[in-house]
């Protein structure tokens, strides 16, 4: 399997991958959508009420990988099943519509025969991003007031994973 890029290469929010050429039949996307990481969107029980909502905010506008959004869905939801079991309602906020792409160069014998350097250098998908903005909302956890302090230590497991720094808010 490859190795995953350096985030570093996609993490500025800049203008979205698209191809511009003089010739309108030539402004398409092509490559088709990577292959989606991200298992579920919703957990836990949706139609219950509940007393407290904990969101998850950015600090800083950039694209977070699909990789990062499936890690912290899966270490704050992994603890709160284990302790609540199906008493709260975690919704990941946003979705990875961005599309990240690569223009592979082989390095060493024989590579002047393979690559086409930078001519035509679009890049084929190897993953995707979602663009979020400061103060955006990336995850969202509805649990009863009792439950508040597991809840707390869901949401700063899941802003571990995060590229950017979060911010928790809590509305009672």
């Amino acid at each position: 399997m490859a190795r995953l890029r350096k985030f570093s290469a996609y993490q500025n929010l800049e203008r979205p991958y698209t191809r511009i050429s003089k010739y309108t039949k030539l402004n398409y996307v092509r490559g088709g959508y990577p292959h989606m990481k991200i298992i579920k969107f919703d957990m836990g029980d949706s139609k219950a009420k509940f007393d407290v909502i904990l969101k998850l905010n950015s600090k800083k506008s950039m694209n977070v990988r699909q990789n990062s959004l499936e890690a912290a869905r899966m270490s704050s939801n992994r603890l709160l099943e284990k302790t609540l079991g199906k008493s709260y309602y975690l919704k990941l906020r946003v979705y990875p519509f961005h599309i990240l792409r690569e223009n592979p160069l082989a390095a060493g014998a024989g590579a002047d025969r393979m690559s086409t350097g930078m001519q035509k250098a679009f890049g084929k998908p190897i993953g995707s991003a979602a663009r979020v903005k400061e103060g955006q909302t990336l995850l969202e956890l509805r649990v009863n007031k009792a439950n508040l302090k597991v809840a707390k230590e869901a949401m700063m497991r899941a802003a571990r994973k995060f590229p950017c720094p979060c911010k928790l808010i809590t509305s009672i």
